[in-house]
């Protein structure tokens, strides 16, 4: 499985490239907490294939990193996908390395 970390991230973000940010956990989570990604929550994940793109690189986040694992499992394995990232350390890592002012939980 491809991943990216945070600093990578950041960079991406800085850079203004263009990929897809999705953020695979649960609504209440998201609207606590979130870096702009499009929510699509783990259980709900094979429903949004055709949301998910294949023209371009596609970040999958989550709290810490497993659930984007098994979301780009699912994804890959049902959709054909070979270019999807995981976040390394999820959003906290991202909270902890690159913005200090996001709350954490």
């Amino acid at each position: 499985m491809k991943s990216i970390t945070e600093q990578e991230l950041k960079a991406k973000m800085d850079a203004g490239d263009d990929f897809q940010l999705i953020d695979v956990r649960e609504p209440n989570e998201f609207d606590h907490v979130n870096i702009d990604g499009e929510l699509m929550p783990l259980g709900q994940i094979l429903d949004f294939t055709e949301k998910v793109s294949k023209d371009k690189p596609v970040i999958v986040h989550c709290k810490s990193g497993m659930r984007s694992q098994r979301a780009i499992m699912q994804l890959e394995e049902v959709g054909g996908f070979d270019n999807l990232y995981n976040l390394e350390g999820g959003i906290l890592a991202y909270a902890e390395e690159i913005d200090l002012d996001l709350p954490t939980y």
